[in-house]
């Protein structure tokens, strides 16, 4: 008999359990310091009050009851909480963790109350302090004079209400290294401020200066300056941006989903900022049931196979290895098949309940409409509110709509109340079923569902360049949350180069000549 290798489907090679656990060790060992990697990872953290995915909890965890289809009734408008010792604990990490980033925030807030008083009072200053120290040596103020303390007026107020629309606005993100434009805008300030003090204490205060109008023209020399360092503001922070220069490829390392965006000269974090915002928009909600399920079929049609060695131990192994390769092959062969039809059955039920929820929403929808037309008969302390329109109809779609998000693996991104909610707001604007089925039947991006399930707070970027830096083409950057991470690729627009062919209207013209003894 010849040295063959029977193999059977369905299981798991067992000779090759020690090696390649051995292997896998092996790549799990540390890389040397030769041969390491250098990256820099900083922590965006995004204000409470714009939330970020992240932080998705398992569905097994859920706290609602999974079987609500089958035994809803009716629905009260009262829930509770509870809170146990792991919320405290969690409350009480979260705290210590935000001290830094508060100490951080008030320090930036202090320096920029105190630049900005300083800003403002330091032209009042300049005009008073002669009134004070040597006002009877001074000389008389005359028309043009007194002209210049409104244009002084009228300056600061235009600077104030600029400083305030481009600098005093909420901030939506933190980030976790310095805007260096904005630092580079405040030392500017700071600078002219200074140069202005020192040349009014050497020029004006040491000497006394018996000018009233110029050192009021002086200080009117100091509020023009702050309001081209203004205008320099407004072109480096916001203006220079706003140009698209790179296109960013954003793509979402679990299930692929990628979309692109144009931005113009801006540094990496902020960059990282522009793209989180769009994402919470664009990226449909992050499932990771639909992952967990993909991967139990790719194990399930991927497994290994066990090889009989009916010759001994000492047979040979080039056998074996063919064997392999060719159990492996007739798996693939059959496996996709098997796939194929798992997928179609899939969606022929997909399809199949989301037509019987459908059919239950507009038979819903029909009960509402005869209920308002017999509630306008009614007295008028007797009409129902939409919130008890919502309870009525909720029982009689509530089987056909937990089927269908079982179906689709959306059932931990909807509770009961969320759902009842929804129903309510719908009944109260007068809309139709397909709007109230809108949510359900395809999943929307993040910001639609309930902020308290997807609170997270960080985002963790992954740099190898430093991320003060300004973007270029071919930068690749990482923003990884929990369960996730986003890859970044960076390419820049090209230069378009546009000539022009002319083409002489004459040569679109033509004559026709015609004959006598034609029909024409």
């Amino acid at each position: 008999m010849d040295t063959e290798s029977t193999y059977s489907e369905y299981s798991h090679y067992s000779g090759l359990s020690k090696k390649s656990q051995r292997s896998r060790e092996r790549h799990k060992s540390p890389r040397s310091k030769d041969g390491s990697r250098s990256e820099k990872s900083v922590t965006i953290q995004a204000p409470p009050a714009e939330p970020l995915l992240g932080n998705d909890s398992p569905p097994t965890e859920e706290a609602q009851d999974d079987n609500w289809g089958e035994t809803t009734t009716a629905i009260t408008g009262t829930s509770e909480r509870s809170a146990s010792l792991e919320d405290v604990a969690i409350v009480g990490k979260d705290l210590e963790d935000s001290v830094g980033a508060d100490c951080r925030r008030y320090l930036v807030f202090t320096v920029a109350t105190v630049l900005g008083l300083l800003v403002f009072l330091t032209p009042v200053a300049f005009i008073l302090l002669p009134q004070i120290l040597w006002r009877n040596e001074l000389q008389a103020c005359g028309t043009a004079c007194e002209g210049l303390f409104l244009s002084v007026a009228f300056k600061l107020l235009i600077l104030l209400i600029g400083t305030w629309a481009l600098f005093f606005r909420p901030p939506k993100a933190k980030l976790p290294r310095l805007f260096v434009f904005r630092a580079l805008t405040s030392i500017l300030t700071f600078l002219l401020v200074f140069s202005y003090w020192l040349f009014y204490g050497v020029r004006i205060l040491d000497a006394k200066d018996l000018n009233y109008q110029g050192i009021v023209q002086f200080a009117v020399s100091l509020v023009d300056s702050l309001l081209f360092v203004h205008y320099l503001a407004l072109v480096v922070l916001e203006l220079r941006q706003l140009q698209p220069t790179f296109t960013v490829k954003v793509v979402r390392s679990t299930d692929g989903e990628s979309r692109c965006y144009s931005v113009g000269h801006i540094s990496i974090q902020r960059a990282a900022v522009v793209i989180l915002e769009n994402y919470y928009r664009d990226f449909a909600v992050y499932n990771p049931t639909l992952i967990t399920a993909s991967k139990a079929r790719a194990a399930k049609y991927m497994a290994g196979l066990k090889v009989y060695n009916v010759d001994g131990p000492d047979s040979n192994a080039a056998g074996q290895s063919r064997a392999m390769i060719a159990a492996a092959a007739h798996r693939r062969d059959s496996g996709h098949n098997e796939l194929y039809y798992e997928e179609a059955d899939h969606e022929r039920r997909v399809r199949k309940r989301r037509a019987r929820l459908v059919v239950a929403a507009e038979e819903a929808f029909t009960h509402i409409k005869r209920l308002q037309a017999e509630e306008q008969q009614k007295a008028p302390g007797e009409v129902m509110d939409p919130r008890e329109a919502a309870q009525a109809i909720f029982p009689s779609m509530a089987r056909a709509l937990q089927k269908y998000l079982r179906t689709t693996r959306q059932q931990h991104y909807h509770t009961m109340e969320s759902i009842l909610q929804h129903l309510t707001f719908c009944i109260t604007n007068n809309m139709t079923p397909k709007a109230f089925l809108e949510r359900y039947l395809m999943p929307g991006p993040t910001l639609q569902y309930n902020r308290d399930r997807w609170l997270s707070k960080h985002w963790t970027l992954v740099s190898e360049e430093a991320v003060t830096k300004g973007l270029r083409d071919g930068v690749v950057f990482v923003l990884k949350c929990l369960d996730f991470s986003l890859v970044v690729n960076v390419k820049k627009i090209p230069f378009i180069k546009l000539s022009e062919e002319f083409i002489d209207p004459k040569s679109h013209q033509f004559a026709l000549r015609l004959q006598s003894e034609t029909s024409v």
